[in-house]
């Protein structure tokens, strides 16, 4: 049963309708359940042909076109032995043979994890290219899928192609991690009824992940699983992480010191602070790499409100953070994780800083439902960051925003994020003064002269009193959050 992904659905119903030749793309990080989503699609058709074969990580290009020969056989010869191929001209023209026989039936190819099949020297994209342009968009009733979970390879060698499939997509997919809302609906198909701030408690470890809370055990609970799944030697979570990177990018070496680097400030890291951190020059290649973990939705690059700034980049993926901040380090201490390390982290300060800060990122991921929430739907906004370091002798303060909609009636929302572990957030005298001092510095720094509103999105709600009713401040709840 597939879950969560209403519009992932609409667009390969769309696919299937046409009656010309389709060739999409579909890409996502890996665990995030591209091959899923395509077997459970097709399985359920009829009427169809549904070929598969899939890429072998590390597989040279014999074993490669061995595996796409048992696809053949299993697919139009009734798994019959059938002569292995050469090379990928021998093999797309035994494919187009038999696919011209088909003419009452729509035909699926299904070219999974393409960048493992497309070793080096095979020339597995050129033959791609040609038989495309000059056999398959012929046929109609044919559909092929290619699927990868190296973004960055999908993006270069597909999408952004230069050589003979520039603009030859029909078609593109990226598959994301669930929202909130998702990843309660999959919880509840598995029988684990949870409140929307256990979800989130959970989110903000494993992220919307399928396979990660596919691990979840029913009779454990949220610390519980944790411990197990990623605190212990034996837990499927424990190597996830540098496994994660070594299969998806080549230079995962330099992946991996990126990523760690941006992990060390808690607001994200300039590019010039973080070429300066991870000691690299600047240029193409460095830049290929950081756009390689954007693709891959392990960061994502920001430009300030006031667009003077370099752009600086922060960490988006939650089981990444978690996993910097929580485990490696004391996998590199060598001392080994305790039965009770996640529940006693869970009572700490410095766990209960590291959460809040950590759904700050999760409401930027959920912005459409928060400007929803504002009633702000119908009104076009630029949604932005904005942080303010004082110059020396400046008389205004530092201040922060975590997260602002500048709107096109003449208008800015700033929004103020808090973590509240029970009840309604509070706004006492120092807080509301602290709301105003960024309001002023705001203000002040960007010599603005739109219509300033002020919101405050927190876990439970807003308590009213007289600070709040001064600062005329709206609210959002974690409820609103799952909404769509």
């Amino acid at each position: 049963m597939i879950i969560g992904r209403d519009n992932e659905l609409k667009l390969l119903d769309d696919l299937i309708k046409t009656n010309k030749a389709e060739f999409m793309a579909l890409y996502g990080r890996r665990r995030i359940g591209k091959t899923f989503l395509i077997r459970e699609y097709f399985s359920n058709k009829n009427n169809m042909v549904y070929f598969e074969t899939s890429g072998l990580k590390d597989g040279n290009m014999k074993k490669q076109l061995a595996n796409f020969t048992k696809g053949l056989a299993k697919t139009f010869f009734n798994n019959a032995p059938i002569k292995e191929p050469q090379n990928w001209d021998e093999a797309f023209s035994v494919l187009t043979n038999e696919i011209g026989k088909i003419a009452n039936k729509k035909i699926i190819l299904f070219f999974d994890e393409l960048p493992w099949l497309a070793t080096k020297r095979a020339d597995l994209m050129q033959y791609l290219d040609y038989y495309w342009n000059n056999h398959w968009t012929k046929i109609p009733n044919l559909k092929i899928i290619v699927c990868g979970s190296a973004a960055a390879w999908i993006l270069k060698n597909l999408i952004d192609a230069k050589g003979g499939l520039h603009n030859r997509l029909t078609k593109i997919l990226l598959l994301q991690p669930f929202n909130l809302k998702n990843t309660r609906q999959f919880l509840k198909a598995k029988n684990i009824n949870l409140t929307n701030k256990q979800v989130l408690d959970l989110y903000i470890i494993t992220g919307g992940v399928p396979f990660y809370l596919e691990q979840i055990q029913t009779k454990k609970s949220i610390a519980q699983n944790i411990q197990t799944m990623c605190l212990s030697e034996n837990g499927i979570l424990f190597n996830e992480f540098p496994r994660l990177f070594k299969s998806l990018f080549d230079n995962a070496a330099i992946a991996l010191k990126i990523i760690r680097a941006i992990a060390t400030k808690r607001y994200g890291m300039s590019r010039e602070d973080l070429l300066h951190k991870i000691k690299i020059k600047s240029g193409g290649w460095v830049n290929d790499r950081i756009e390689e973990l954007e693709a891959a939705g392990f960061i994502q690059g920001f430009l300030p409100f006031d667009k003077k700034k370099d752009i600086y980049y922060r960490i988006i993926d939650e089981f990444s953070f978690f996993y910097l901040k929580w485990v490696e380090p004391e996998i590199v201490k060598g001392y080994g994780f305790s039965k009770s390390y996640w529940t006693d982290t869970i009572k700490s300060q410095e766990y209960r800083s590291w959460i809040g800060y950590s759904f700050e990122g999760i409401c930027l991921k959920h912005h459409e439902q928060i400007k929803n929430a504002l009633g702000l739907q119908n009104i076009k906004c630029n949604v932005a960051l904005w942080r303010f370091i004082p110059p020396k002798n400046s008389p205004l303060n530092g201040a922060q925003i975590d997260l602002l909609f500048d709107r096109e009636d003449n208008a800015i929302t700033l929004c103020e994020i808090k973590y509240v572990n029970n009840g309604n957030f509070r706004i006492d005298k120092a807080v509301a003064k602290n709301l105003l001092n960024k309001i002023e510095v705001f203000e002040h720094a960007n010599k603005i002269k739109k219509e300033i509103f002020l919101a405050l999105i927190t876990t439970e709600g807003l308590e009213h009193n007289l600070y709040a009713d001064d600062l005329k401040c709206s609210a959002v709840t974690l409820d609103q959050l799952f909404s769509d």
